[in-house]
């Protein structure tokens, strides 16, 4: 059997990923009236006087919502909710296994922003946290922004900001390991969805020199317009030559790419007409844009893939699961950029200077410690907010 033939027996196997387990002793009477009826009557009564006291009676401290429209599921599209609860449940795995924290499928039956805005509103006070997932652009960025306006729990698009951290965590080594400065590199996204448009935002934050991003019409220009907000606005902070052509012309020169996009769109000759010492991030799953044997056959220094059968898998579950862990321990409101900016570096400086190689720029994706170590830089960032 291959894997999808695998994954499929074993999730008839398991019925669902995950289940609820009691932390309370039920064996007894007293058990049952403290835990319930009448007991349980008294921490009602204080939430009720001070609502803050949610997050030390209950288990709010420690869960996350994730939730979904089912519009961008992986890369099977729109499958609707319903068909998006094994990822759902797997996401909630992960959080569990690699951070301690307790999550919680949701899929909303519904593909109105403002119905999945006020949904997750009105829900919210059973949570200390919210995870977006798989939500289409340009909707998931209404979304997002909307909810982190009305909320005052973390809201965090995954696909957007995890992306972005760990493609910017990726890069720092990267670049170190080739020998080239962050300021001086031009990097190339191909794929302005929701993933490119953030890791394209975060680079810049990072300090990358120029950024270009490419479309299915082609490079990101100023002298284009876009209808789509997302595009407008990286058109005016992107590509300081304003080139303009397809990806071929983009990549001539570029010190970095980054494909968040379809497979087999690279091409040997794309990388060999890139600048010396050429890093690559074909991430399109399970299909990168181009393989890492090829890539470094055709003369690629460094190469990742989110895929786990190859040296430096960019996932990222180095970054959810810390990310939360960090923001739910010291009860952060928000996750702000500067947050997000520490999370990249937390999981770049796992990587020491004796281990750093072409072919080890990133922690393992199964390395349980750089949960705790994002966790930190998260919370330890958001005790200099003044704002807090």
């Amino acid at each position: 059997m291959d894997i999808k033939e695998q994954a499929l027996n074993k999730h008839y196997e398991w019925q669902g990923k995950i289940e609820v387990i009691s932390r309370a002793p039920i064996e007894t009477r007293e058990d049952l009236s403290l835990a319930y009826t009448p007991g349980v009557a008294q921490p009602c009564l204080e939430i009720a006087k001070d609502p803050e006291l949610s997050y030390k009676l209950t288990r709010r401290s420690n869960l996350v919502a994730v939730i979904t429209d089912g519009t961008a599921v992986l890369g099977l599209g729109d499958i609707g909710g319903l068909a998006g609860m094994p990822v759902m449940e797997g996401k909630c795995c992960l959080f569990k296994e690699f951070g301690g924290v307790d999550a919680f499928p949701l899929c909303v039956k519904s593909k109105d922003p403002d119905e999945i805005v006020r949904t997750i509103e009105l829900i919210s006070d059973s949570f200390g946290g919210i995870n977006l997932e798989d939500i289409s652009a340009p909707r998931c960025f209404e979304i997002e922004a909307k909810l982190k306006e009305k909320l005052d729990i973390p809201v965090f698009h995954d696909d957007q900001h995890g992306t972005a951290i760990v493609v910017g965590a990726a890069m720092l080594n990267a670049v170190k390991c080739a020998g080239k400065k962050l300021s001086e590199v031009t990097v190339v996204i191909n794929g302005a969805g929701s993933a490119g448009v953030a890791i394209g935002k975060f680079l810049l934050k990072l300090g990358v020199g120029d950024l270009i991003m490419v479309d299915i019409g082609g490079i990101i220009n100023k002298d284009e317009h876009y209808d789509n907000p997302a595009h407008a606005e990286m058109s005016k902070i992107t590509n300081k030559q304003n080139r303009k052509g397809l990806l071929a012309d983009a990549l001539k020169d570029a010190d970095v790419f980054v494909g968040v996009s379809k497979p087999n769109l690279v091409t040997p000759e794309m990388v060999k007409s890139m600048a010396e010492k050429p890093i690559l991030f074909p991430m399109a799953n399970p299909n990168p844009e181009i393989t890492y044997d090829l890539a470094k056959e055709s003369g690629a220094y460094i190469v990742g893939t989110g895929r786990s059968d190859y040296p430096n898998q960019i996932n990222n579950v180095l970054v959810f699961p810390g990310i939360f862990k960090g923001a739910l321990s010291c009860r952060a409101k928000a996750i702000t950029e500067e947050m997000k900016l520490a999370a990249a570096h937390a999981i770049a400086d796992l990587v020491s200077e004796e281990k750093l190689s072409p072919e080890y720029i990133i922690p393992s994706a199964l390395d349980k410690s750089v949960a705790d170590a994002v966790a930190k830089a998260v919370a330890d960032e958001w005790a200099k907010n003044p704002h807090k």
